[in-house]
């Protein structure tokens, strides 16, 4: 069985603010980094790091080659990836004094996926393979029928959540990972108990993992609901949290572990994550989430 992870690859600004800016307002950045992240990335990192080794495809712009050789120090799978004329995808990220962050997100090569593209890169894989997926790329529809029709499991991070999710045959996904604003735009639903009914009743053959920050998670499929309390910790930069949780997740499920230790691993590994600054540079070794003292 293969994983692989068809998913963005962007450059992340990252802002250090006082506070996240205010409309008409202009505030001096205290300090800016330049680092390699996008959902899709910062995913394939942490199944790398949770100890899978992920194919990742996906398309980067001319100046993000550096994504190449960060891939290769990592441990994920580069064959499927490309490089196109133009940007790559980036994001402005502003972290203020809390850790919290506001994200502006710009597509880039990410939106320059093609159906000849997915085809020769799904030819690769079988019935059975896992594909990951967010939506910070084009083509996210035409993917997910292509995976179905394969017999791929698929899991879908519906991040961010905006109208084209809508073109999407989601009655095709195994396994939604989801937070509670994500989960409050797919259905209307505004407290979590409320969110993961509701998905439940949309989706009933699908896993449900709805994440709340420091309010834990929440597991659903059929009969059986499990909650998981976060991790309290002094939080820096909350940047790649659900990345961390959601590769730390699916890495637990392709190793067939159980759910309720997948949840209290991927939990330990999204609240080390939040003890450092930056996306994938701050995803955690395994190791270090095997040695994560929670007492």
């Amino acid at each position: 069985m293969k994983i692989l992870n068809f998913g963005s690859l962007n450059l992340d600004y990252t802002y250090q603010v006082s506070h996240i800016v205010r409309e008409g307002e202009t505030i001096l950045a205290k300090e800016v980094g330049l680092n390699l992240g996008g959902k899709g990335f910062n995913q394939s990192v942490a199944l790398a790091r949770a100890g899978i080794a992920c194919y990742h495809a996906g398309l980067v712009g001319e100046e993000g080659l550096d994504f190449y050789d960060a891939c290769e120090t990592y441990g994920i799978k580069t064959d499927y990836m490309k490089t196109v004329t133009g940007r790559c995808g980036h994001t402005i990220i502003q972290v203020d004094e809390k850790g919290q962050n506001s994200i502006v997100l710009f597509g880039g090569a990410n939106q320059k996926n093609s159906k000849e593209y997915v085809d020769e890169v799904l030819k690769n894989f079988d019935t059975g393979d896992i594909i990951l997926l967010q939506n910070e790329i084009n083509e996210l529809p035409y993917l997910i029928d292509q995976a179905f029709a394969k017999g791929m499991t698929i899991i879908l991070n519906p991040s961010p959540y905006d109208e084209r999710l809508e073109e999407c045959d989601l009655g095709k996904i195994s396994v939604f990972l989801l937070n509670e604003t994500e989960g409050q735009q797919m259905t209307g639903m505004t407290t979590p108990a409320t969110i993961v009914a509701a998905m439940a009743a949309s989706y009933s053959n699908a896993k449900i993992v709805l994440t709340l920050g420091e309010g834990g998670s929440i597991y659903h499929q059929g009969d059986e609901e499990l909650y998981q309390a976060a991790f309290e910790v002094k939080a820096v930069d909350t940047t790649a949290a659900g990345d961390t949780f959601t590769g730390y997740f699916v890495a637990g499920l392709y190793k067939k572990l159980p759910v309720k230790d997948i949840l209290i691993t991927a939990s330990k590994a999204a609240a080390l994550a939040v003890t450092k600054e930056g996306a994938a540079k701050s995803i955690p070794f395994m190791s270090e989430v095997e040695l994560f003292n929670t007492d």
